[in-house]
């Protein structure tokens, strides 16, 4: 999974990418003037590897992982100058940083949520308005040679164009199969799917919900069908350097139960669809990334094509139905432990052990 952080100049999206991955990527006034993103990796909370690490006691425990961007702050009124949004056309969602704070040393305006949100949307607007343009030149060219597929891609370009320079984003425009066909390897920006972070200040995040500029954008929010999350990017960077002890006084403090960061991961699965299921034994203790629905010789490929090549079952245990037995033997002993086929549809916290022969 590879996310992309967006959001205008100094919102703080480099602090969210060093609290998300444990970089040290320079954060401040001005410091995102080089037009060079960032990218990291940030490890994928899973209490399930926790037990099972201390279960198994294996050599080393793998969690998943998500690879973020950390992309230049877009400019207001940048439009087609933007152009290190090429950088993320190949994500799979964005993760959108909204300004919820003041801060008179940087800004010469007090925060208006609604108002940066969808200023940068227009920006991811205009940039996919260039890219399609790009497009359809090249369609309109290939079309006077007779070809149809180049035709129908005209058409379909032409209607997007149009839908684009309304100031409409393409996650609005319906297409059609055919159109996802073609449009397959455009990159667009303004389809892809969004989670909104309202960036608090410390002292709002205790009563997130009364924060005017959070209620403004959790109701932008509520209109795209898109996620919103209260973080406070500088506190989650704090706290990401110290002890587990001494961030969970700092957490209760602020009366929160769950770091921001694992939220937004949590919340990041949720919207593309993303389960994890889990390997376990004496070398290693592993979580999986995997799409929902799908089935068990394609799961057996994310730990090796061989493994998908020649599947013959799937052993699966359910996590909770392995902690609620505390072994293996008396999961079995309860006909918990199953023995599943080629169709079977893999569920979150599946523990698997593949059989398969090449």
């Amino acid at each position: 999974m590879k996310l992309g952080i967006v959001g205008l100049p100094n919102v703080g999206k480099s602090t969210l990418f060093n609290a998300l991955t444990g970089s040290h990527a320079e954060t401040g006034a001005y410091s995102n003037a080089a037009a060079k993103p960032n990218i990291g990796q940030a490890k994928v909370p899973d209490s399930r590897l926790d037990w099972l690490t201390e279960y198994y006691h294996p050599k080393k425990t793998t969690p998943a992982t998500i690879d973020f961007v950390d992309v230049v702050g877009i400019k207001k009124g940048g439009g087609r100058g933007n152009a290190y949004l090429q950088t993320i056309r190949l994500v799979d969602a964005l993760v959108h940083i909204v300004r919820c704070f003041d801060n008179d040393e940087i800004f010469t305006e007090p925060a208006d949520a609604a108002r940066d949100a969808d200023n940068l949307n227009l920006e991811l607007i205009l940039a996919d308005i260039e890219v399609v343009e790009r497009r359809l030149d090249k369609a309109t060219k290939n079309a006077k040679s007779g070809d149809k597929k180049a035709k129908r891609e005209v058409e379909m370009c032409q209607a997007l164009l149009d839908h684009l320079l309304e100031g409409k984003p393409a996650s609005s425009y319906e297409f059609t199969e055919e159109d996802k066909d073609i449009l397959q390897d455009g990159g667009l920006l303004s389809v892809k799917p969004v989670i909104y972070v309202a960036n608090l200040a410390e002292d709002d995040m205790a009563d997130y919900e009364s924060n005017d500029n959070y209620k403004a954008l959790a109701a932008l929010a509520g209109e795209q069908g898109a996620a919103v999350l209260p973080i406070a990017a500088k506190f989650e960077e704090e706290i990401a350097e110290m002890d587990d002890e001494d961030a969970a006084m700092f957490m209760e403090e602020l009366g929160l139960t769950q770091r921001g960061l694992d939220r937004l991961i949590h919340a990041s699965y949720d919207l593309l669809g993303y389960i994890s299921f889990l390997t376990g034994g004496e070398d290693e203790v592993r979580a999986w990334t995997i799409t929902k629905g799908t089935k068990a010789p394609r799961a057996a490929g994310k730990i090796h094509s061989d493994i998908e090549r020649g599947f013959i079952r799937a052993e699966t245990v359910a996590f909770e139905d392995l902690k609620a037995c505390g072994t293996i033997a008396n999961a079995k002993a309860k006909g918990l432990f199953r023995s599943e086929g080629k169709e079977y549809v893999m569920k979150d916290g599946d523990i698997v052990n593949f059989l398969f022969n090449v």
